[in-house]
């Protein structure tokens, strides 16, 4: 029986989720599995992963053939590097300490490189955020100064009005206080 390590798709559509299993290389893609080694999930920046790494070491070393992207994700992990270290053990180059030593800085490092791919998207996103805000801050202040613009002329417009009101109310009051004294004299002469 030839055994495929290869991931199981599942999720929603549009939304990929993968299960990393070990199965018969004739069973159907989404079909029988033997053994389920984890999860990936490629939506998150960077892609998750879950993987049982003493069961994929193993597989792999029993003569498992991962399928191309499976093959990425277990270099990713550093399975192969694994692999590659115990034969080197077994041909007596290294000892078990050196390649455990070996190992762990190639895993710090490839943590440390992760962290980073972290941090710089959160400072992207960060100074998307700000770049916004300073947008929506310039067109909320270009708004205001149009309102303010905007009332001023209001305010103008009936300030002129109210004052045209006022002259027209003492032109008005003027004439009728010549009116009044000419009434006045024409009233006594007819009488």
């Amino acid at each position: 029986m030839a055994t495929r390590i290869r991931l199981q798709r599942r999720g929603k559509k549009n939304q990929p989720f993968y299960h990393v299993v070990i199965a018969d290389g004739r069973a159907p893609r989404d079909g029988r599995f033997i053994e389920d080694l984890g999860t990936y999930n490629p939506l998150t920046n960077p892609a998750t992963l879950n993987i049982n790494f003493d069961r994929a070491l193993y597989w792999l070393e029993a003569g498992a053939a991962p399928s191309d992207t499976a093959r990425a994700i277990l270099k990713r992990e550093g399975v192969y590097l694994m692999k590659h270290l115990r034969g080197g053990i077994a041909k007596g180059a290294l000892t078990e300490a050196q390649a455990q030593q070996k190992f762990e800085a190639w895993k710090q490092e490839k943590n440390s490189k992760l962290s980073n791919v972290v941090r710089e998207e959160a400072d992207k996103a960060r100074n998307i955020k700000k770049e916004r805000l300073a947008a929506e801050t310039k067109v909320k202040e270009a708004m205001s100064a149009k309102i303010a613009a905007r009332n001023a002329e209001i305010a103008a417009a009936a300030a002129k009005a109210a004052e045209e009101a006022a002259e027209a109310a003492a032109a008005e009051a003027a004439a009728n206080a010549e009116e009044a004294p000419a009434a006045e004299e024409a009233a006594p002469a007819e009488a």
